[in-house]
């Protein structure tokens, strides 16, 4: 039987595991993925984000401040990448993804799964990333009209296990996941 990381099916299956086990567990490194977009004036901008959901359809979600610098880039250019690095795989996960940016009734649901606590971050005043005078000059309040949710549409993958021998491998959407081998 061959390792996981010896064929295309494999390193495929394993890729969207470890993306569902930073759904399921806080302390996996899958759970906070580096987010890329590109702002209004071209520059490129990465953050960590917290990853909320997976779904059937190669669909993330992310939950994040309808009023962020994030999904001010977003609406200019709606589109992401995701960076994943699992030490105990040996395993680098690279997504691109088209955005969509759900407010409103739409995201009810998710919004009823955040916890009271985590709530604070939806509703900062002034909101994210705009100037304060003093490092604590803002308030946080619960505000639902402020949560959003992004829906990232995985259009590629490019993964690389980085074993004794290097295997590099990518997916996309467009061929229905088949695979492709790179050098690594």
């Amino acid at each position: 039987m061959s390792e996981w990381f010896e064929t295309l099916n494999g390193i495929r299956n394993r890729v969207w595991d470890t993306m569902a086990q930073g759904v399921a567990d806080a302390d996996h490194p899958a759970r906070y993925p580096n987010f890329a977009t590109t702002s209004a004036d071209g520059w490129p901008e990465v953050r960590t984000v917290v990853l909320r959901a997976i779904d059937a359809d190669a669909t993330l979600r992310i939950f994040t401040d309808l009023y962020s610098h994030k999904t001010a880039s977003l609406r200019e250019v709606p589109r992401a990448a995701l960076h994943v690095w699992d030490a105990d795989l040996a395993l680098q996960i690279r997504m691109q993804a088209e955005i969509a940016i759900l407010t409103g009734d739409t995201v009810s649901a998710d919004w009823e799964t955040v916890p009271d606590h985590s709530r604070q971050s939806y509703g900062t005043q002034p909101a994210p990333g705009r100037p304060i005078a003093d490092s604590l000059d803002y308030t946080k309040v619960p505000d639902r009209a402020t949560f959003a949710v992004l829906r990232c549409r995985i259009v590629t993958i490019d993964a690389v296990h980085l074993g004794h021998n290097h295997r590099r491998a990518c997916y996309s959407r467009d061929d229905e996941w088949a695979g492709q081998w790179l050098s690594p």
